[in-house]
Order: structure tokens, then sequence, then C-alpha cells
């Protein structure tokens, strides 16, 4: 299990702060939000898909 002050390993990635002031940012962290956001936008897809077969699931089950 790895320590949250253990020195190794990668850093966590910044926060993503929707509406966040954009100006100020450089076109390499403009690059690196835009991957940060389709991977989360992968993830929360994965996940609606997920508890989509959940509920089809479920409705089958209480049809019958």
């Amino acid at each position: 299990m790895r320590d949250e002050f253990d020195s190794k390993g990668s850093a966590p990635a910044a926060a993503v702060v929707v509406g966040e002031d954009l100006s100020r940012l450089s076109v390499d962290d403009l690059t690196r939000r835009i991957e940060r956001l389709t991977e989360e936008i992968s993830r929360t897809e994965r996940e609606r898909e997920t508890r989509g077969g959940v509920r089809a699931a479920a409705d089958a089950l209480f049809r019958k």
C-alpha cells in the first residue's frame, strides 16, 4: 500500500475546475487539460454503461 507521503510514484493530476479562467494556461497546459477532461468523460461513460446494464437486469427481473 502506498503511503500518501511516499515520494515514489507520480503526483496526482491537478484538478480540473469547470468554468475556471483559461487565459493564464499555456498551450501545453490546455492540452493536458483536454486530455484529463477526455479521460474523465470516458470514465463517466463507462460508469453510465455499467449502471445501464444493472438497470436493464433489474427491469428484466421485476417484469416477470
